[in-house]
C-alpha cells in the first residue's frame, strides 16, 4: 500500500512539473533575427484584461530607442513627417537626400520632419559612425532589433511607433527608401494640398494584388507554413506610401496582433485588411527605375534606384527649370 501511494506520489509530482514547464516556456511567434521574446506567463500577468483578450500581443515590440529624436515635433507640428528606411553604409544617400528633396526647409511656412530608420549593426564601427552622424543632424532613429533585410518589417513599425509616441499630430506620413526620388511639388501642393482639410484613416502609393512566390530562390519568398493563404491582401510598394498620421498608431497596434511577416508591404496590407482601410491606387507612385527627363519626372511623384550622384543632378536640373514648360 506503501509503495503504491509513494508511485501515485511521484506521478502527481511529474505532471505537475510538466504542466508548469508547459505553461512556462517561450514560443518564439517568427524567426526575425534579434526579436526579443516575452515568456507567455509573464504577457498574460501584464496584459490580459477580462473585458479584452486581444490586450495580450503575439508580438510585442520590445525594442528600446537607442538613438531617437523625442522632440523633433515639439517647436512646432509638422505637416509632413518623412521616414526613410536606409542601412549604416548608406551615408552618401542620406546626405544626398538631406541636400535635396529631403531637405526640411524646402517649403516656406510647410513643417516637414525627416527622419531616417535604422535597426544595430553587428559592426560596432557602423554604429559609432551613425551615432557621431545623428549627432550632427539630428534626424536618426534607432532600435535595437538587428539591421537586416528580414527585419525591415520591425524598422517600418518603429516609425509607426515613433509617429504615434512623439508625432501624433503630424498631418500625414511618408514611408519610402534611400534609393528613392520623391518629387515634392507633386506630393505637397497636387497631393496633399496643404490648405485642404486633412484626411483621416488614409493609405495611397502604388496599390499591388498578388499573392506569395513560393519560389525558395525568390527574393519575396514566403513559405506556406508563414502565410498559407494564396492572395495577398492590397498593399502598397514599400519604395513608398503616403497615409494620415492617425493611421500609424492604428497600424502599430494592429502589428502587436497580428503575425510578423518578413515582407513589409505585405504586413502592412495585412494590418490595412484588419482596420478595414483600403489603400487607394495613384499612379504617380513608381517602383521601378525610370529614364530621367524633365517633363516625365515631373508627372510623378516617386521613383525608384535612383543613386546619390543621380538624385543630385535630377534636383538641380528640376529646380533650376521650373520657369520652362512641357
Amino acid at each position: 500500500m506503501a509503495s503504491k501511494v509513494s508511485c501515485l506520489y511521484i506521478l502527481t509530482v511529474v505532471c505537475w512539473a510538466s504542466a508548469l514547464w508547459y505553461l512556462s516556456i517561450t514560443r518564439p511567434t517568427s524567426s526575425y533575427t534579434g526579436h526579443r521574446q516575452l515568456s507567455s506567463v509573464s504577457i498574460a500577468r501584464k496584459n490580459v484584461s477580462f473585458g479584452n483578450i486581444r490586450t495580450r500581443p503575439i508580438n510585442p515590440h520590445s525594442f528600446d530607442f537607442l538613438i531617437n529624436e523625442p522632440n523633433k515635433c515639439e517647436k512646432s507640428v509638422p505637416f509632413l513627417v518623412i521616414l526613410i528606411s536606409t542601412t549604416h553604409k548608406e551615408f552618401d544617400a542620406r546626405q544626398a537626400i538631406r541636400e535635396t528633396w529631403g531637405d526640411e526647409n524646402n517649403f516656406k511656412g510647410i513643417k516637414i520632419a525627416t527622419l531616417f530608420l535604422l535597426g544595430k549593426n553587428a559592426d560596432p564601427v557602423l554604429n559609432q559612425m551613425v551615432e557621431q552622424e545623428s549627432q550632427i543632424f539630428h534626424d536618426i532613429i534607432v532600435e535595437d532589433f538587428i539591421d537586416s533585410y528580414h527585419n525591415l518589417t520591425l524598422k517600418t513599425l518603429m516609425g509607426m511607433r515613433w509617429v504615434a509616441t512623439f508625432c501624433s499630430k503630424a498631418k500625414y506620413v511618408m514611408k519610402t527608401d534611400s534609393d528613392i526620388f520623391v518629387n515634392m511639388d507633386n506630393l505637397i501642393y497636387k497631393l496633399l494640398k496643404p490648405n485642404t482639410k486633412p484626411r483621416r484613416r488614409y493609405f495611397t502609393g502604388y496599390v499591388i494584388n498578388g499573392g506569395p512566390i513560393r519560389d525558395v530562390r525568390s527574393k519575396w519568398y514566403m513559405p506556406r507554413d508563414l502565410y498559407p493563404d494564396s492572395n495577398y491582401p492590397p498593399f502598397c510598394s514599400g519604395t513608398g506610401y503616403i497615409f494620415s498620421a492617425d493611421v500609424a498608431e492604428l497600424i502599430y497596434k494592429t502589428s502587436l496582433h497580428t503575425r510578423l511577416l518578413h515582407l513589409e508591404d505585405v504586413y502592412v496590407g495585412l494590418c490595412l485588411r484588419k482596420l478595414g482601410i483600403h489603400p487607394f491606387q495613384n499612379s504617380g507612385f513608381n517602383h521601378w527605375k525610370m529614364a530621367y527627363s524633365l517633363c516625365r519626372y515631373r508627372r510623378v511623384i516617386t521613383v525608384h534606384q535612383i543613386t546619390p550622384e543621380e538624385m543630385h543632378r535630377i534636383w538641380n536640373d528640376m529646380s533650376s527649370k521650373k520657369h520652362l514648360r512641357c
